[in-house]
């Protein structure tokens, strides 16, 4: 049997910065948004790279739009890792799978585990 958890981090925060949940079967208007509002974020990260690709080819970037870049390119890496986060945390999982439940006992697979000698 799965399991599948039923509240969705939204890509938005309390004024506070308290993450915001959404406990819905996915069809109301809310996670509609949710929905919209995570794809606009995306396909900004996407153009973001575009962005970044150009500007290094460039050679001319001066100082102040390397940070401007920088403080971008981290906000859409902050955007993009809230999604998979909540898209991950939503994913359904087989019950009392023993393989699957880490040391901290979030029922995660964190994918494949390499040696250290992989890498040289």
């Amino acid at each position: 049997m799965l399991t599948t958890p039923t509240a969705r981090l939204l890509p938005w925060s309390t004024p506070d910065g308290k993450p915001c949940y959404l406990s819905s079967d996915g069809s109301g208007y809310l996670a509609h948004v949710a929905d919209n509002i995570e794809s606009v974020q995306l396909g900004m990260a996407g153009d973001l790279l575009d962005h970044v690709a150009e500007l290094l080819n460039d050679g001319k970037a001066t100082a102040d739009q390397l940070r401007f870049t920088l403080a971008c390119m981290s906000q859409a890496l902050r955007d993009t890792k809230r999604i998979a986060d909540s898209r991950g945390s939503r994913l359904p999982v087989p019950d009392g799978d023993p393989d699957l439940i880490d040391a901290e006992g979030d029922d995660r697979d964190d994918g494949p585990q390499l040696p250290a000698e992989a890498f040289g």
